[in-house]
């Protein structure tokens, strides 16, 4: 028996920076034993957005989705079997009417849709992984730690980049990867505090030390930590950013402006900061290192990285099917970041996750800096099968994901793999 929508429950709840973000409940009758399931799903939210995102929520916030959904989305889902999820997710775009969730928000939209997939596992007695990756979900994602962080996710005194990320690419088990990347964090914030006399722990949005350093200062702390974890663990774990540099930009003077440096750098003189940055920190992964239309400087900087570093787009793709096009034929970048709440369905979000595994370009699902304790993308990496995670290190919004990966890890016994890079 099949399990039929019963009911959809949206509610306002707090995201991790204290602000309100939608949660759904999606109630389905059928399935094993034909009793009565459920699926919950909560929506983050970034601070630090690309402009070709989805909206996030119409004019009214959070309790303007809710009433959508009780009005115009619920009558028309309930009574559609919950499996699916292509006609669900067509039916939210076209209940919504508009390119960009605009009338619903995309935050309800993309809660509606993990939740009717999580009910429809759970009516099947499955996690969702296995429910949408089948018997080949068996990989879990290296993580990717934000053990120090500025920009947009730090006061005002923190580096101008936004991420300083510990990778731990040798691990041979995701536990181990987990554990490293908390040491990493540990290990930065005992460096700081040589560094900084003044650092009294304070923390940024997703819970990365934000110190009183400059851009290198703060590199240079990373890059000894990752060193020092790696002596200490015995496999590698390697250095990376998040420059964030549309927050940085400045589109009437041309050019990426660094406060901390008192540097104003233009296409060109950023590309070679970046590639001088990979060849003296020895970084594995830079994403955004350029603004959000710049496709062409970013495929310089791919082709010239020449593959010792994933250079991986962001805001430019938006988990986006068409940017991620655009992208992809001018090799803009080797990764993509993966954010379902980008574009507002599973659908989408799988389609793009297709599209880039289909060009070798390695998929990061990803967090948002206003997150919740769903763990959602922790099934998603598994069961689509994507090499990296970008979900935190500390702070019990992230941990939530990595704890269930270790979940995982463990329900897969034997058959457990860490995620290949294409």
């Amino acid at each position: 028996m099949r399990a039929v929508i019963k009911n959809i429950i949206p509610r306002k709840i707090l995201d991790s920076r204290g602000d309100p973000t939608i949660e759904i409940e999606v109630v389905v009758r059928g399935g094993r034993g034909a009793n009565v399931s459920f699926g919950r799903a909560a929506a983050p939210s970034g601070v630090s957005k690309g402009k070709h995102e989805v909206i996030d929520f119409p004019e009214g916030g959070v309790d303007a989705s809710i009433k959508k959904v009780r009005g115009l989305i619920a009558p028309k889902l309930i009574g559609i079997v919950a499996s699916e999820q292509e006609k669900i997710d067509g039916l939210l775009h076209e209940l919504d009417g508009t390119s960009n969730f605009s009338k619903i928000g995309g935050n309800a939209a993309v809660a509606i849709s993990m939740a009717v997939a999580r009910a429809a596992a759970s009516a099947l007695g499955k996690p969702l992984y296995r429910y949408l990756g089948g018997g080949r979900a068996v990989r879990l994602p290296h993580p990717l730690g934000n053990v120090l962080g500025g920009g947009a996710h730090a006061g005002k005194m923190a580096p101008d980049i936004q991420e300083f990320i510990s990778i731990p690419f040798g691990a041979k088990r995701f536990v181990d990867a987990a554990f490293a990347n908390a040491q990493v964090h540990k290990k930065v914030k005992t460096l700081i505090e040589a560094e900084d006399m003044t650092f009294t722990g304070g923390k940024g949005d997703e819970a990365a030390w934000a110190p009183n350093l400059n851009n290198l200062d703060a590199l240079g702390v990373l890059a000894r930590a990752c060193e020092e974890v790696a002596g200490e663990v015995g496999f590698e774990v390697r250095p990376g950013l998040d420059v964030a540099s549309t927050s940085m930009y400045n589109a009437k003077k041309q050019k990426y402006v660094y406060e901390r440096g008192s540097v104003n750098r233009d296409g060109g003189e950023q590309i070679d900061f970046i590639l001088k940055l990979i060849k003296t920190y020895k970084l594995s992964y830079v994403e955004d290192p350029l603004h959000e239309e710049d496709f062409d400087g970013f495929a310089e900087l791919t082709r010239k990285a020449k593959k010792q570093c994933l250079i991986c787009g962001d805001d430019l793709f938006a988990t986006n099917v068409g940017r991620l096009q655009k992208g992809l034929k001018v090799g803009a970048a080797n990764a993509v970041l993966i954010k379902p709440n980008q574009i507002g369905t599973l659908s989408d979000t799988l389609a793009a996750v297709k599209l880039a595994k289909k060009h070798d370009c390695v998929t990061v699902v990803s967090h948002r800096s206003g997150e919740t304790p769903d763990e959602t993308i922790a099934h998603l990496a598994v069961a689509w099968g994507c090499p990296l995670i970008k979900a935190g290190v500390a702070g019990g919004e992230r941990v939530a994901k990595l704890n269930e990966l270790i979940r995982i890890e463990e329900e897969l016994g034997k058959e457990a793999k860490m995620g290949i890079l294409q």
